[in-house]
């Protein structure tokens, strides 16, 4: 299915998703740059995933949620 027919439900999982991410790396005064650095992953990424642009590779997030020092379940459960 291509990114452009993905149903709405989807999208907004997405950009939820994105602001869990977002939040917890503003609360941590962290910007995307030094987030990306932790996590091991570009700063581009970091940016998609947070603006719910694509479907992050599992484990991006997992580096993510890592560096974030935060269970993945809670990035991904809400």
């Amino acid at each position: 299915m291509p990114p452009q027919d993905h149903p709405a439900w989807l999208h907004a999982e997405r950009r939820a998703l994105g602001d869990r991410i977002r939040e917890r790396r503003m609360r941590q005064n962290l910007t995307q740059e030094k987030l990306a650095e932790a996590a091991g992953v570009s700063r581009d990424t970091v940016q998609r995933i947070e603006r719910g642009t694509n479907d992050p590779r599992y484990s991006d997030l997992a580096r993510i949620a890592c560096a974030l020092d935060t269970p993945l379940a809670k990035l991904v459960g809400g």
